[in-house]
């Protein structure tokens, strides 16, 4: 080995390890300040589900009582900075709270979504009420041809949608998404993650 080769060894081996760039400090700082607004835009019930410290919970709750843009604004900033004391594990496990709620919400959308189509294919012709019937025989048919028929008049006159709104319900209890949201939720509370205990320094 020459003289050369032994000084860059020895050079490379003494150079400190200096971190994370101050560019990626400042994504990272980001991505936890919108994670804290994530947080702060969550529904009630939903944000009750995130595993976090008491600090951030109370941070979090006191932003969502702020109407005041200036007010919110600066308390947001707060927030940000109670996500910027956590843990890399305790963020983890919010953020893996977050993608459990968000994949519930987005199940529930899509059902949502399935029951307007079959209503409005209810209203626009009478074979999709033939094909519903065929796929559930429990179903009241009376019932239904009766929502529909009213729901078309309603249409038709240009009158507020009482039947239409009635026959979304009971396509609702029919397919059974109104049961399932119990059901979801329970299996939300199951998938949520413990949030991680610190370890004393």
């Amino acid at each position: 080995m020459t003289h050369t080769q032994r000084f860059n060894q020895i050079s490379h081996a003494e150079l400190p390890d200096e971190g994370p760039s101050k560019s990626q400090r400042k994504r990272e700082s980001h991505a936890l300040q919108d994670l804290g607004e994530e947080l702060v835009n969550l529904a009630k019930d939903a944000l009750a589900r995130v595993p976090m410290p008491e600090n951030l919970e109370r941070a979090v709750k006191d932003c969502r009582k702020i109407t005041a843009h200036e007010g919110r604004r600066r308390q947001m900033q707060y927030v940000g900075k109670q996500m910027r004391t956590l843990h890399e594990s305790e963020v983890e496990a919010i953020r893996r709270a977050l993608d459990v709620i968000k994949g519930v919400s987005k199940a529930e959308t899509a059902k949502l979504h399935a029951l307007e189509r079959w209503r409005e294919r209810l209203l626009a012709k009478d074979e999709a009420l033939t094909e519903l019937l065929a796929q559930h025989p429990q179903a009241d048919a009376q019932q239904l041809r009766t929502l529909i028929r009213n729901a078309r008049r309603e249409q038709a006159a240009q009158k507020p949608p009482k039947a239409f709104r009635e026959l979304f319900q009971a396509l609702k209890d029919l397919l059974g998404t109104g049961s399932s949201h119990a059901e979801t939720s329970d299996d939300v509370e199951n998938e949520l993650p413990e949030f991680p205990t610190r370890e004393e320094d």
